[in-house]
């Protein structure tokens, strides 16, 4: 046997080592030979129907987020729809209470005003603003100073000019248009002399 053309067969060469642990003369376990490594222990290789399990369960969570996002979205869209109209409601709203003020609101017109209050109110849509109101900037635009008011301490709506429109949910679809009143120096009572007994 020849390795290649120039090379020759060396039978020192060639090492030969015996790792029975049995004596195959004897059967006797033999003294002295390292017992063979414990083999290792097995990896976890990864089943076909693990990886299988493992991408039903990432489709599976995909899946959920997208049905999440996706009825959060239309959520979202029925919520700024509903505002659109709402908000052009708000002119209708302020011609039905002024109508009823003036006491025009009778017949077949009053059953309409009515429907749509009723309407406006199904979608959480509420009046607000009155006279006497804490002044808040963030719900109230003051359209006019009024006199300031002895008995306020803090700055008030002295009249409302136009209703507030919001939400139940606290969302102002429309600010209250106000007069408003700052807190004035209590009217100051006449010197009256101690009168001496």
């Amino acid at each position: 046997m020849s390795d290649g053309p120039d090379t020759e067969f060396d039978p020192e060469q060639v090492v030969i080592r015996d790792k029975r642990r049995l004596d195959p003369e004897t059967g006797e376990l033999r003294t002295g030979v390292p017992a063979e490594p414990e083999a290792p222990a097995a990896q976890a290789v990864p089943s076909r129907e693990d990886e299988l399990l493992g991408d039903l369960q990432r489709v599976t969570a995909e899946y959920a987020n997208y049905r999440k996002r996706v009825d959060r979205d239309r959520i979202t869209m029925v919520e700024t729809a509903t505002v659109g109209l709402l908000e052009n409601l708000l002119p209708l709203l302020d011609s039905i209470e002024l109508a009823r003020q003036h006491g025009d609101l009778e017949g077949a017109f009053k059953g309409v005003g009515e429907s749509l209050e009723q309407l406006a109110d199904r979608h959480g849509l509420e009046r607000y603003g009155a006279q006497g109101d804490v002044f808040d900037p963030s719900v109230h635009h003051a359209l006019v100073q009024a006199p300031e008011d002895p008995q306020a301490t803090v700055t008030v709506v002295a009249e409302v000019l136009q209703p507030g429109w919001r939400l139940r949910s606290g969302r102002v679809l429309r600010p209250a248009g106000v007069a408003v009143s700052d807190p004035g120096a209590p009217a100051e009572q006449p010197d009256v002399p101690a009168q001496e007994d």
